[in-house]
């Protein structure tokens, strides 16, 4: 609930700080003294427009600031702790942990034991919701302290704060927020989450899906170009290194002649007994080998103690590392190729060479990249069936969401009924007994050949769902975000009227009445009351009078039993229903009253009053005072009579007296 309002600087308010308590607060005084204004703090803090014609002339920038109680397993302290603000000192008192953990330590809970074991449903705390509106430049949202997009306070006090004023009477009257609305009533939150999650599959699936069609065409270039390319690469049908062998052989091809000569020298210098006689018949000189034999023979022929075996050991060994070398040189003279060989080797190689320009640059990349084109032209080729297998499943998935969707619509149905026959019950106890409320619920089916409708007419003892015959079953267009359901409030405020949207066939005065009905109504039927809501209206008592007014602030202080309740008002009908009265008057003037005891009245001034000559933009200063005891009775005889006296004391004390649930 709201705790506190702060404001300072706001049109003629200079400054003011409301102390609100649990149950009805009627604020009240005479037209034109600035209760608007209060109704614009709320506003501002729940992240509507800020203009900075609001504020004060003269003054630097407006402020409002509400201090809210909330349950530490609401929403709204949820929303705060997962937008990660940082610890932050508040007005009133240091805070030292942010989001759920600060609201946790406010309310003296055991952090460890929050941690640990979860937090109880009735913990509660604070949070700070602020807005500071400059003279020029941009307005600050500020949650504890700390800026924040506006959009982010507004989702907080979304979970706060529910205004009934003619503007927010009139965004009621859009679909989207009357299936809001009709869905927190009927408990939905289940089969909610179930379609959304549903919803979601088939969206996947329908993007996958038409991404897949609409590259088709593209699909089937690729895949031609890859077959094409596979095609060229494995008419080669190249072999890893092949590049790198052929090229060794042409160069030795190409350089047959010198390899020979300088291989022949050689093995002639190593072992004259691997080459050919020269025409003398004598080999050309003597070859390493021989010379060494010679000198292996020497030093064994040295006969003497401690001889030279181990030299002679190693120059045999020396032999056989050369004869190793002799072998390999005259195989590499019996490889020399042919040169009628070098054509189909430089063919070859030049096959090799196209292939690696165009999808090398290295033979390994060639041979690589033809695998992988492989696999690919598989996948390619698999993309039809892979497409009537998507399909297959889109079916599935969407025939789990129109089953999803069904079980929502069921939902909503039964509360509808429930709803629009309560609602109209209350409006016959806020003066409008001849008004009746519907609900429509119709379901899409697809081409809108045939639907499942649901008029709830509280006249009806059998409301229910009604389907058209001809049913062809459930297409695509019938789904969306939100279920199936086209969702409808109608209107009927008096016999013989048309039955029309809501917005469309109520005066503000009687749009105030049905949210009141609507807010009522929807309290008997919450499971779990969110404690955390404050409700306000505005203007809920225009054109009401008499008993019907004092039927309607008996229904306020009915809903003030479960959530917090503001209402501004003119009538001392309703205000003397209320638990707490705030005035607004003009002027700065205290008020004063006489307390039985012939003492000083009980009013409490909230207002620090502006410096000497410092006015609102009307010329006068306005001031929010809080009245009880004999004050409050005075200004209850204000707001019966214009006029203090004795026989308006008398009615405005018996009007309190009576005002009691």
């Amino acid at each position: 609930m709201l705790e506190e309002l702060e404001v300072r600087n706001l049109g003629p308010i200079r400054a003011a700080n409301l102390a609100l308590g649990p149950g009805m607060t009627a604020i009240t005084g005479e037209t034109g003294a600035g209760k608007s204004m209060l109704l614009s703090a709320i506003q501002l803090i729940s992240g509507s427009a800020a203009s900075s014609a609001r504020v004060t002339p003269g003054a630097d920038d407006a402020w409002a600031q509400g201090v809210f109680e909330v349950m530490l397993s609401g929403r709204a302290a949820r929303i705060s702790g997962e937008a990660g603000l940082p610890p932050q000192g508040s007005g009133r008192e240091q805070a030292s942990v942010h989001g759920p953990r600060r609201v946790a330590l406010r309310s003296g809970a055991n952090l460890d034991v929050a941690d640990d074991a979860g937090v109880g449903e009735d913990t509660t705390g604070e949070l700070f919701l602020s807005r500071q509106v400059p003279a020029s430049g941009r307005s600050r949202a500020i949650l504890d302290g700390h800026t924040v997009p506006q959009a982010l306070l507004g989702e907080v006090s979304g979970e706060l704060v529910t205004i009934h004023g003619q503007a927010d009477q009139m965004r009621m009257a859009s679909p989207a927020r009357q299936r809001e609305f009709l869905d927190a009533v009927a408990d939905c939150e289940r089969e909610s989450e179930a379609y959304t999650k549903a919803w979601d599959a088939l969206q996947a699936a329908d993007a996958q899906l038409k991404k897949i069609m609409t590259q088709e065409s593209g699909v089937r270039a690729r895949a031609d170009y890859l077959r094409d390319s596979i095609a060229q690469i494995d008419k080669v049908d190249p072999k890893a290194g092949e590049d790198v062998e052929l090229k060794e052989r042409r160069s030795r091809i190409e350089n047959a002649e010198e390899i020979a000569t300088g291989v022949g020298s050689a093995l002639m210098a190593l072992d004259s007994s691997q080459v050919a006689l020269d025409s003398d018949g004598d080999a050309d000189g003597a070859s390493a080998v021989d010379l060494i034999n010679r000198a292996v023979d020497s030093l064994r022929s040295i006969r003497v103690e401690g001889g030279f075996d181990d030299a002679a050991d190693r120059l045999e060994s020396i032999n056989t590392d050369l004869a190793d070398v002799v072998y390999t040189l005259s195989g590499r003279m019996n490889e020399v190729e042919d040169a009628g060989s070098l054509d189909s080797i430089n063919l070859r190689i030049h096959e090799l060479d196209e292939l690696m320009r165009r999808w090398g640059p290295e033979l390994s990349d060639v041979i690589t990249w033809r695998e992988k084109a492989g696999y690919e032209v598989e996948d390619l080729d698999a993309s039809p069936q892979k497409v009537e297998e998507l399909k297959a499943k889109r079916a599935e998935l969407f025939d789990a969401a129109v089953e999803a969707a069904e079980q929502l619509s069921v939902k909503r149905a039964a509360a509808a009924s429930d709803l629009a026959v309560s609602v109209t019950r209350e409006l016959g106890q806020l003066a409008m007994g001849g008004a009746r409320f519907e609900i429509r619920v119709v379901r899409r089916q697809h081409g809108g050949s045939d639907a499942h409708s649901l008029a709830v007419d509280p006249a009806s003892t059998e409301p229910g769902l009604r389907r058209e015959e001809g049913a062809t079953g459930f297409r695509l267009d019938p789904l969306d975000a939100h279920g199936m359901d086209d969702i409808e409030f109608l209107f009927t405020p008096f016999p013989g009227s048309p039955q029309l949207p809501m917005g469309k066939s109520a005066s503000g005065g009687e749009l105030s009445r049905l949210m009141l009905a609507l807010e009522l109504s929807a309290a008997s039927r919450r499971q779990v009351v969110n404690t955390d809501m404050t409700f306000i209206f505005d203007e809920v008592d225009a054109g009401v009078g008499g008993k019907a007014a004092v039927e309607l602030g008996k229904r306020l202080a009915q809903l003030a039993r479960t959530s917090q309740v503001i209402v501004v008002t003119h009538l001392p009908q309703v205000a003397s229903w209320a638990d707490a009265q705030f005035v607004v008057s003009k002027g700065g003037v205290r008020e004063r009253g006489v307390s039985d005891s012939g003492g000083t009245n009980a009013a409490t001034e909230t207002v620090v009053p502006a410096a000497e000559g410092s006015v609102g933009r009307s010329g006068v200063e306005t001031t929010v005072t809080k009245v009880e005891g004999e004050a409050r009775v005075r200004e209850i005889a204000r707001m019966l009579s214009g006029a203090e006296s004795k026989t308006s004391l008398d009615h405005a004390r018996e009007l309190l007296a009576a005002s009691n649930l």
